[in-house]
């Protein structure tokens, strides 16, 4: 991963505005791998919950959908 970080050229942005409060998230800043990694879980990342619901650590498509989708 520490390959991946040195490239992107947008790491210190990214890293700044990321929501994600996980501690030692090797992911931190790397939007791509981010996305990737909990697309693969099912899930969505940190930046689509409010900062409440961040620190849950519950990413699930259903926590979101019972949050935001009430009809």
């Amino acid at each position: 991963m520490q390959d991946k970080k040195a490239q992107c050229p947008k790491i210190a942005l990214n890293s700044n505005s990321c929501p994600c409060t996980y501690p030692d998230c090797s992911r931190h800043g790397l939007c791509c791998e981010c996305v990737k990694y909990h697309r693969q879980r099912n899930e969505l990342p940190a930046c689509y919950f409010t900062p409440e619901e961040e620190r849950t650590y519950n990413r699930s498509v259903e926590f979101f959908y019972r949050r935001h989708c009430k009809s």
